[in-house]
């Protein structure tokens, strides 16, 4: 009998308004849509139409993402900059900007400088934000998870120095945990609930369990490490990514159709899509920010990177693609990476 390949993916060919409902809430969103140079069918003339191309895609984003779910933001620096704003007001935190610099490879001959009038770009960038966490307190306060920990310490009565004892250090609670200044950390799960414990045996008498998430149940380190987004950091790697823009046999070419408006006679060698993303780019974003088994989304699938870095490392990837072309190639690219995965598992740069 013929093994039947495991799927390891979900591919939607179509607007991904239509399945977002259907998606499991997401670990990790990896956003490479619109960028507003006309860069592919769909895509705003200019950046002032991007928020509004945005505006839904981030409510649904916002409405569906985990506490601990983190995004990664694909544009140029303007387009960036334009959705910025729009980010933060949908509920998103920004972490920091990793810039994708291409280098001189990336400039096809000479510049005309009288013409141009400009530095010639080689650059792209890719935002980091997680979802900023809003917890309700016992006093009907809802505040972000720092000011949270440290009014739900004040509502027991007792005296800031006495969160040492709690968590059994002798200064780190006070000065890290639950401090209002700059030196403020995510405490552990462990240091959180032993508060909790100590607020409910010598703190005032209250119906709302103290460090409590729902109101009811005691605060445990589990739920509470939980919420935190994932970061696994790797030495060595900074946020500027010195990487050629592809041009070896990664690179998908010869459609011979139209990859963008501004792609007019596409030959065999021209480039399938106008903006194809090294896979050792979404490598490193899919590891840092995801456990294996996490849920991965891409929007805006194009050939769908991401998602394919994301079954070689045993994430579960969910993407979506409109143009008939880039969706079989996107299906062809994750099935070749399924198969690697069935046969090799977990995926190991060399």
């Amino acid at each position: 009998m013929e093994h039947q390949l495991k799927k390891h993916f979900e591919l939607y060919h179509g607007n991904v308004a239509d399945v977002y409902k259907n998606w499991p809430s997401p670990d990790l969103i990896i956003s490479d849509g619109a960028y507003g140079v006309r860069g592919f069918n769909g895509d705003t003339t200019d950046t002032s139409g991007l928020c509004d191309w945005y505006h839904p895609h981030l409510l649904i984003w916002s409405k569906m993402a985990k506490p601990s779910t983190s995004l990664w933001f694909w544009n140029t620096e303007v387009g960036w900059a334009t959705v910025h704003p729009l980010l933060l007001a949908t509920g998103w935190e920004y972490v920091q900007l990793a810039v994708w610099n291409k280098g001189l490879a990336h400039i096809a001959g000479n510049v005309n400088g009288q013409t141009i009038r400009q530095l010639p770009i080689v650059t792209e960038v890719a935002a980091l934000y997680r979802r900023k966490v809003f917890l309700n307190t016992g006093d009907g306060q809802t505040l972000d998870v720092k000011s949270w920990l440290r009014a739900e310490w004040q509502r027991s009565g007792l005296p800031m120095n006495k969160a040492n004892e709690a968590c059994r250090v002798k200064s780190a609670a006070t000065r890290k945990y639950l401090t209002a200044d700059w030196l403020w950390y995510w405490p552990p799960g462990e240091a959180v609930e032993s508060m909790a414990v100590y607020c409910s045996q010598f703190g005032k008498p209250t119906e709302w369990p103290y460090f409590s998430l729902d109101g009811k149940a005691p605060l445990k380190a589990n739920a509470w490490d939980a919420l935190r987004a994932i970061w696994n950091h790797k030495n060595g790697i900074t946020n500027v990514w010195n990487r050629p823009p592809l041009s070896d046999a990664e690179r998908l070419k010869g459609t011979m159709e139209r990859s963008a408006p501004r792609t007019s006679k596409p030959t065999r060698f021209s480039a399938a899509h106008l903006n194809q993303k090294p896979l050792d780019l979404m490598l490193i974003q899919i590891d840092s920010t995801t456990r294996q088994g996490d849920v991965v989304w891409e929007p805006f699938g194009g050939l769908a990177s991401a998602s394919v870095a994301s079954v070689l490392l045993g994430r579960n990837p969910y993407v979506a693609e409109t143009d008939d072309t880039f969706a079989k190639l996107a299906k062809s690219r994750l099935e070749e990476a399924s198969n690697y995965f069935e046969k090799h598992g977990i995926y190991q740069e060399t």
